[in-house]
């Protein structure tokens, strides 16, 4: 059984209420890393909606989480004084946003647009400044003795004796670090605290502070009456904030403990785990872009969670592409695709090398891509979708196509075919002979093969030949399709001047 219905089934046969939660801390740029949380939630979500059940599906914004360092993409001399305050009350870097949490939230939220994940979305600022975490504040104050327990237990650390569970925002400094709890009072719903420099004061608790991690996620799953929530390899460890919330949502919040699903990290080829501080990131934003969004949620759902995905942008991207849109690829997980599938976006049925190739074969031009497309066979494509995929190609030879996939016809013999060999420029004359006019990619591949025997030339001395000619590079698209794509009369006039240069 596919994951997301294992999952499903699991869930259907414990639960009659059915909440998916999934969130993020805005801090940073929200990258595709960060996507496979909420890409893992929503093929449970359509799983149980495919079986009748309702959902609710929420995503928390955690935008009341303190700003913990000037980041390397941040200006250190106008972010340092705001270094421990929330992110939702500090600006955002370029003021054109009502905070920092917006700047970096925003964003992502139209790639879930695009990604076509609907979800709630809930500001964790908005939810304590209403007052929804107050009972929760009190239970965990109420409780601190039973919560440091708790935590020795499982971490074998020892907190501080004057440790607390709520993290108060100083009305001086107006910020979450340097301050200790001195006490509450349950019926003004107040907490009193000192900070750092003496200052003495009291906070609502609607508003005035929040509970740290380690509480704050099992109480907003009570609050929230969560089900199911996927989460990183990192909250999984032993001792780590897994364990603890699923003390904490028991014996200090009484409720159950939610359907777990832990996830591994989506790494960048070259460069590692994604990392917003590091600056080792590929935003979502840009992703889809670059690549058919449905493609980009296939490449998470495919994968089950506990395996770690590497995220190629280059030649395997390609591939992914041509595997979503081909039912006849091998590798192709149907599930996931219906899992994954925008109805917006129909596939083309062209493999998108093709389309790579045609799009810088013909300058961009829309008519003449669909010529060459039903000359080698493939029916007259929707103009829209190929348009939408010229677009794709476009930015994805802006951004990540290695150098071995630009290209640009020469309109001029290009002067590098003096350095071809006579037994090369020998093959490039008998080429111009044998084409012929309407030939498809795996005539000419015949032909440059049948070439390549006469002629006593590797595959690799007759490929370049014919890039070389009309390339000025040694390497290029599938010579087959790219020859059948080119006029005729353009490639045998070129063939036969390169054979005759000195």
């Amino acid at each position: 059984m596919f994951w997301a219905d294992q999952v499903a089934q699991d869930l259907i046969a414990s639960k009659q209420e059915f909440v998916v939660s999934t969130g993020i801390t805005p801090s940073g740029h929200i990258h595709i890393g960060n996507m496979r949380e909420v890409v893992t939630a929503d093929a449970v979500v359509r799983a149980l909606k495919e079986r009748g059940k309702k959902v609710t599906f929420y995503y928390i914004a955690d935008t009341f989480d303190p700003l913990r360092k000037v980041y390397p993409f941040l200006s250190e001399k106008k972010y340092t004084p705001f270094v421990g305050m929330p992110l939702s009350e500090i600006p955002s870097p370029d003021d054109s946003e009502p905070s920092y949490a917006d700047f970096f939230l925003k964003p992502f939220l139209r790639s879930l647009g695009e990604l076509d994940i609907q979800v709630e979305v809930l500001r964790a600022d908005q939810m304590y400044k209403e007052g929804r975490y107050v009972e929760n504040i009190i239970k965990a104050l109420s409780k601190t003795k039973e919560i440091r327990s708790i935590l020795k237990e499982l971490t074998g650390k020892e907190t501080e004796a004057d440790w607390s569970p709520f993290v108060p925002i100083c009305n001086k400094t107006k910020k979450m670090t340097g301050n200790k709890v001195l006490g509450f009072d349950q019926n003004k719903k107040t907490v009193q605290y000192v900070n750092d420099e003496g200052y003495e004061s009291e906070v609502p608790m609607a508003g005035g502070g929040k509970l740290t991690w380690r509480l704050d996620w099992p109480a907003r799953w009570q609050i929230l009456n969560v089900t199911f929530e996927p989460f990183g390899k990192d909250h999984a460890s032993r001792g780590g904030s897994y364990d603890t919330a699923k003390r904490f949502v028991k014996e200090i919040f009484d409720f159950d403990i939610p359907h777990p699903a832990e996830y591994e990290w989506i790494s960048l080829i070259g460069g590692g785990d994604m990392s917003s501080s590091k600056g080792n990131v590929i935003s979502i934003a840009q992703m889809v872009e670059v690549m058919p969004a449905e493609v980009l949620k296939y490449s998470v759902i495919r994968v089950k969670p506990t395996k770690r995905i590497t995220f190629d942008p280059g030649l395997p991207m390609l591939t992914l592409i041509d595997e979503f849109d081909d039912p006849t690829v091998k590798t192709r997980n149907q599930r996931a695709v219906e899992l994954s599938s925008i109805s917006k976006n129909p596939p083309l049925g062209i493999p998108f090398k093709h389309i790579v190739s045609l799009y810088q074969t013909t300058q961009g031009n829309l008519d003449e891509m669909e010529k060459i497309l039903v000359r080698a066979g493939y029916e007259k494509p929707s103009r829209e979708v190929l348009r939408n995929r010229i677009a794709y190609a476009q930015k994805w030879l802006e951004a990540f196509a290695p150098e071995e996939m630009k290209f640009e016809i020469q309109q001029t013999l290009p002067t590098m075919v003096s350095e071809l060999s006579p037994t090369q420029k020998k093959g490039l004359g008998e080429l111009s002979n044998k084409l012929q006019e309407n030939m498809d990619a795996s005539q000419v591949h015949e032909v440059l093969y049948d070439v390549k025997n006469t002629q006593g030339l590797a595959p690799q001395e007759i490929f370049e030949a014919v890039y070389v000619s009309i390339l000025g590079k040694k390497k290029g698209p599938r010579a087959g399709f790219f020859l059948a794509s080119l006029d005729h009369d353009f490639v045998v006039s070129r063939f036969k001047e390169a054979s005759q240069a000195s």
